[in-house]
C-alpha cells in the first residue's frame, strides 16, 4: 500500500513561503485568488506608506509651522469613499464564487467521519465498516521509514483519486481543526458539532497537514497523512483493513421453481 508515495508527497519544505501545490480544483482555484488579491493588497500598502511619509514630511510642524486650518475637501471624500468600494466589488466578485464551491459539497462517492480526540485522529468509512486511529508516528520509526518526522502516522488513510470525498468533522473533547493545506480543507472539529468540508483529489501521492487550532499540551504532534491512491488500491486497502466493498454486488436469489405440471388423469383446481 506505499505506491503513492513514489508518486507525489506533499508537505512542508525549509523556507517555503508560497502555497503546497495544489491537489485539488478548490486548492488551484484558491491559488488564483491569492495571485489576483496580492498585487491589489500590495499596491494599498505602498500607497498608504508612501501617503504616511508624505504627511510627515510636508506637513511636520518644523516644515508647517502655521498649519492650515480646514476641515472638509469634497473631492477628497469622494475619491477615499468610491475607490475602496469598487476594491471590495473587484474582490468580491473572485471570492464568492470560491466560498460556494467550498461549502457546496457535491454529491460524494465517499464519506469519511472524522473525529477529532487528545492527541490523535480517528476516522469510520461508516459505509464501508473501517475505522482508523491515527497517531504520531514516532520519530525513530519515521527516521528509519524516510518518512518526514510530526508528519507521519502510524495509520494513515486512503482515498480515491478523481472522486468526491465528503469528510464530516467532529470532536470527542476540545476544539482541533482538520487540515490539509494541498486540499484547501481546513475546517474546524468542535465537540457537539458536525462541520463539513470536501474534496476531490485529482492525482495519486501522500498528502500532509496538522491540526490548526490550539487544542493543549499535544497540540503540535496531531498530523494528518491522507493517502490518495486509485480506486483498485484503495479497494485493496478498504478489503485489508477488514471492511466491505460499498458496490459489492449481493448474492443472486434463486430463481423460483417451476410450477410441476399436474398429474395424469388429475382434475383441474376449480
Amino acid at each position: 500500500m506505499g505506491g503513492a508515495s513514489a508518486a507525489w508527497a506533499d508537505q512542508p519544505v525549509e523556507r517555503g513561503i508560497d502555497f503546497q501545490p495544489a491537489a485539488t480544483p478548490a486548492m488551484a482555484h484558491i491559488h488564483s485568488f491569492h495571485a489576483f488579491v496580492l498585487p491589489i493588497i500590495t499596491v494599498i500598502s505602498v500607497f498608504v506608506l508612501a501617503l504616511l511619509l508624505w504627511v510627515v514630511i510636508r506637513y511636520n510642524r518644523k516644515a508647517n509651522p502655521t498649519p492650515r486650518m480646514f476641515t472638509h475637501n469634497m473631492l477628497v471624500e469622494v475619491i477615499w469613499t468610491i475607490v475602496p468600494v469598487l476594491i471590495l466589488v473587484a474582490i468580491a466578485w473572485r471570492s464568492f464564487p470560491l466560498l460556494y464551491e467550498q461549502e457546496r459539497a457535491p454529491p460524494a462517492a465517499l464519506t469519511i467521519k472524522v473525529v477529532g480526540n487528545s492527541w490523535f485522529w480517528q476516522y469510520e468509512y461508516q459505509d464501508l465498516g473501517v475505522t482508523v486511529a491515527s497517531n504520531r508516528l514516532p520519530e525513530e520509526e519515521a527516521r528509519a521509514q524516510s518518512r518526514p518526522n510530526l508528519l507521519a502516522v502510524d495509520n494513515p488513510i486512503y482515498v480515491p483519486v478523481g472522486e468526491n470525498v465528503s469528510v464530516l468533522i467532529t470532536s470527542n473533547d476540545v476544539i482541533h481543526s482538520w487540515t490539509v493545506p494541498a486540499f484547501g480543507v481546513k475546517q474546524d472539529a468542535i465537540p457537539g458539532r458536525v462541520n463539513q468540508g470536501w474534496f476531490n483529489v485529482d492525482r495519486p501521492g501522500i498528502y500532509y497537514g496538522q491540526c490548526s487550532e490550539l487544542c493543549g499540551i499535544n497540540h503540535a504532534y496531531m498530523p494528518i497523512e491522507v493517502r490518495a491512491v486509485s480506486r483498485e488500491e484503495f479497494d485493496r486497502w478498504v478489503v485489508s483493513q477488514g471492511g466491505t466493498l460499498a458496490d459489492a454486488a449481493p448474492a443472486a436469489a434463486q430463481p423460483a421453481p417451476a410450477p410441476s405440471a399436474p398429474a395424469a388423469g388429475a382434475s383441474p383446481t376449480r
